[in-house]
This record gives C-alpha cells, sequence and structure tokens, in this order.
C-alpha cells in the first residue's frame, strides 16, 4: 500500500485538495491508508488503593517498567507501564470487577524464564494448547484479570 502523506504543525495528517473532513485530517495521496495506524496503549481495570499489589506483579514478575502519569491524570490513581513499545494503563474502577473474558496478550521475549518467575512467586499459569504451534498461556493478575503470554 503506497501512503504519501504531509504532516501538519500538530503532527497530524494534512488531507488533499477537495476533500472534506470535519476534523480535518485526511491523506494527500490516491490510496486510502488504514483509519487506525497503531495501538497506541490498553488500560486495564484494577480496584481502588491496589497500585502497590499492581505494580508487585506487573513491575516485579512481568517487568513493566513504570512511567509518571501527568499530574492531572496522576490524582486518580493508577499506573502508567510500559515495556518497549509496549504501553500498559492500569486505571482504578471504583466499582471494579475483573475481566476475565477480556484481556490483553503480551508477546513475551524470555517466555520460559517468565513462566518459571511465575511459577516460584505461585501464580498460576494455565496453559492454551488450543491454537496449534502457537505457545501460550494465561494468567490472572493479583485482582482477577485475565492476561495472555504468548512465546513468540
Amino acid at each position: 500500500m503506497r501512503v504519501a502523506t504531509l504532516v501538519s504543525s500538530e503532527g497530524c495528517l494534512k488531507p488533499p485538495q477537495g476533500s472534506r473532513a470535519s476534523n480535518g485530517i485526511l491523506w494527500h495521496t490516491t490510496d486510502v491508508p488504514p483509519a487506525i495506524l497503531a495501538l497506541d496503549h490498553v488500560q486495564v481495570a484494577i480496584p481502588a488503593g491496589g497500585e502497590n499489589l499492581a505494580r508487585s506483579f506487573y513491575v516485579g514478575l512481568l517487568e513493566f517498567t513504570e512511567v509518571e502519569k501527568p499530574a492531572a491524570l496522576a490524582v486518580r490513581g493508577g499506573l502508567w507501564l510500559h515495556s518497549g513499545p509496549v504501553q500498559l494503563h492500569l486505571g482504578v474502577d471504583p466499582v471494579f470487577t475483573p475481566a476475565t473474558k477480556a484481556h490483553p496478550a503480551f508477546v513475551v521475549g524470555a517466555f520460559d524464564l517468565l513462566l518459571e518467575r511465575l511459577a516460584d512467586a505461585e501464580v498460576a499459569v494455565r496453559p492454551a494448547e488450543d491454537i496449534p504451534g502457537v505457545r501460550r498461556v494465561h494468567v490472572d493478575d493479583p485482582f482477577g484479570n485475565r492476561i495472555e503470554l504468548i512465546c513468540p
């Protein structure tokens, strides 16, 4: 797919001549690229006051790095984490219910080492063998949210 774009001063794509869009973001090309360009982050809900427990799991075991939240958002609680290009936001939900079906799926570089670390921490690991040729497991974070881990 060929995409030629012009970048505006806001860092957004500019429209071709004669195009109409209410938000002013359009394409300068004869080929139209996909509307969604990338996934910026995934948000997983945690209960109020769960930040330290979340750190022990996501930073301590999964080896995410915590990123300082902007001051205006920090007052809401929760955490922002990253691992390489992967961004994970843990947001406080005052009426928290764990996500047992919807879940993020992380591709893990040192898959077997992570499984050992999880076992040492007594985190239940559930193998998922229903996709031929794909090594993957499911675990729950300390709040019961389902997390998928995939071996590349």
